[in-house]
């Protein structure tokens, strides 16, 4: 149900506006109707109150409608209603959605609203797959790497990845087991597939499974030093940069 919010000085415009909204539109609802620009401001400043199209008249019965906009931010959809069309230029400075002209042709009104609620739907059907993206839990990682050694191709899961090393510019899949893959992928790249709840990147050259951390100890130089599970000859460090984000990572 879309919320409809009319500003408007004459009785006989406000319930021409209800009869055609209330006629043509099952799914409209009017939550007010004021005729000034002190009462708009004062009704769009209360948080409590929400519009999703606003019908507003230019001429209001203590001053234009166009000051409304310098006290408060409305983010709901304009359609300006006015007997004249010298506001066009205003209008558009608004971003209003349209620009009706009294007395309102019904025709005009339904193209207008149409407008709004196609565009409120594209909003909202925008965010809700923005955030059905972004979520980790249901997003969808990588479930397994295949790589190719001679003609051969295999098969990783990726439950059976330790970690991933970055040497002398190349990638490399470690598995539980020790064996050692080469990559295509950068840990750049890699690093957007994989489940950040399982996976961290602890610096440049490694990104590791929670569960292939043995032990973590405090260097001398304020860093972290890990053993992973396969060993590396190497030490292997979280980046200063990424220290606390990694505690956090491993409380989580």
């Amino acid at each position: 149900m879309l919320k409809v919010f009319i500003i408007e000085d004459e009785v006989p415009a406000q319930a021409n506006l209800r009869r055609i909204l209330n006629t043509n539109f099952d799914d409209l609802e009017i939550v007010g109707i004021v005729e000034s620009v002190e009462k708009s401001v004062a009704w769009f400043s209360n948080p409590c109150n929400k519009a999703d199209i606003v019908f507003m008249d230019v001429e209001l019965s203590d001053g234009m409608c166009f000051e409304i906009f310098k006290h408060v931010n409305i983010p709901a959809k304009v359609i300006i209603t006015t007997a004249y069309d010298h506001y066009a230029v205003k209008a558009f400075k608004i971003n209003s959605i349209d620009y009706l002209l009294k007395p309102i042709d019904t025709s005009e009104l339904i193209i207008a609203v149409n407008k709004c609620r196609l565009q409120h739907n594209i909003l909202n059907n925008n965010k809700l797959i923005e955030e059905i993206l972004t979520k980790p839990e249901v997003r969808a990682y990588k479930q397994r790497f295949i790589v190719k050694i001679g003609d051969r191709i295999i098969i990783v899961p990726v439950i059976d990845i330790a970690y991933f090393i970055s040497q002398d510019k190349t990638s490399y899949l470690v598995t539980r087991e020790g064996k050692q893959y080469i990559l295509d992928l950068s840990l750049d790249a890699l690093e957007g597939l994989l489940n950040p709840k399982i996976f961290f990147r602890i610096s440049r050259a490694c990104i590791t499974n929670i569960d292939a951390i043995s032990q973590v100890t405090k260097h001398f130089s304020g860093r972290l030093k890990i053993i992973l599970n396969p060993k590396r000859d190497e030490d292997i460090f979280v980046s200063r940069v990424r220290t606390s984000d990694f505690m956090h990572w491993i409380n989580s």
